[in-house]
């Protein structure tokens, strides 16, 4: 059974420590929190999909989001990931966040038809780093596995979980067009209305 959040139950209080260094607090007092969870460092599916979020993460902090992304890898195989990406990364090898949030791993996530394109334009564009010595190649061997699925969770300052996707496929996560449609159906409700 898994432990999965869904809008208006309240993810725990913790302080945690970013790959790149500097303590992150769930949640956040100040704001927006998008809780990312993606898969192993070189994952070539969330290094797509984090270029997306890079791309547009002005408009996302204009919107009063702040972003953390946690991985399943060791901090040292993410630090030169965090040295480049304008928001911080946690590295979570033994997966205790991803049972905490209900984050699940399976074979469907490489399986499903609905995520080949990300891994075909994924894989693509990291060879194509990798042999211009931009980035490093994963590790062969992942050691809390590369059959992780994603999740995004969208959470208040008081905790309350506001949206949540849990993702089907390795590439099933919320595009910065849906993060941002959350965040204004969030704004969007009542006073005082509870989700």
């Amino acid at each position: 059974m898994t432990r999965r959040f869904t809008p208006g139950r309240r993810i725990p209080a913790t302080t945690l420590t970013a790959v790149a260094g500097g303590e992150i607090r769930l949640p956040d007092p100040d704001g927006l929190l998008h809780l990312q969870f993606r898969r192993f460092a070189g994952c070539p599916i969330c290094n797509l999909h984090l270029r997306s979020v890079v791309r547009r993460h002005d408009e996302i902090t204009a919107a009063g989001v702040r972003e953390v992304v946690f991985f399943h890898s060791p901090a040292d195989e993410l630090l030169p990931y965090a040295e480049e990406l304008p928001f911080p990364l946690v590295a979570d090898p033994e997966r205790r966040f991803y049972r905490e949030f209900g984050v699940e791993a399976g074979p469907r996530s490489l399986l499903d038809p609905r995520a080949w394109r990300a891994i075909l334009l994924g894989v693509v564009l990291d060879v194509v780093a990798v042999l211009r010595r931009r980035q490093r190649p994963p590790r062969l061997r992942q050691p809390a596995g590369r059959l992780g699925l994603p999740a995004d969770l969208l959470v208040a300052a008081d905790g309350r979980v506001l949206a949540a996707r849990y993702g089907a496929h390795a590439d099933d996560q919320w595009s910065v067009d849906e993060l941002l449609a959350a965040v204004r159906d969030h704004r969007s409700e009542p006073a005082g209305a509870d989700t």
